[in-house]
């Protein structure tokens, strides 16, 4: 069953504008190879609402695609697994 998802990540904002690109691609890649991505929306660095590890800022992303019901799961794994993810949260659309 496919169905709709909304994914915010938020990147270190210490690692760097190359490794914030790379992880924006791989996530992208990701997203439209076991998914059907239908837009990536950069927000950019913003600060945090709270203190995460001692950083203050970082670097927001908005991801919205569709997928079959077991992929966010194998997502939220990927983004507990990657160096440079803060942050992450996966919501299903109504």
């Amino acid at each position: 069953m496919i169905n709709k998802y909304e994914s915010i990540f938020i990147i270190n904002s210490e690692i760097g504008e190359d490794g914030i690109k790379a992880l924006v691609e791989k996530f992208k890649n990701l997203l439209e190879t076991s998914a059907q991505l239908e837009n990536i929306d950069e927000w950019g660095k913003r600060r945090l609402a709270y203190e995460i590890d001692d950083l203050n800022e970082g670097y927001y992303v908005l991801a919205n695609f569709s997928a079959d019901s077991s992929f966010p799961h194998e997502l939220e794994r990927i983004y507990k697994i990657t160096d440079g993810i803060i942050k992450y949260i996966v919501i299903k659309k109504d």
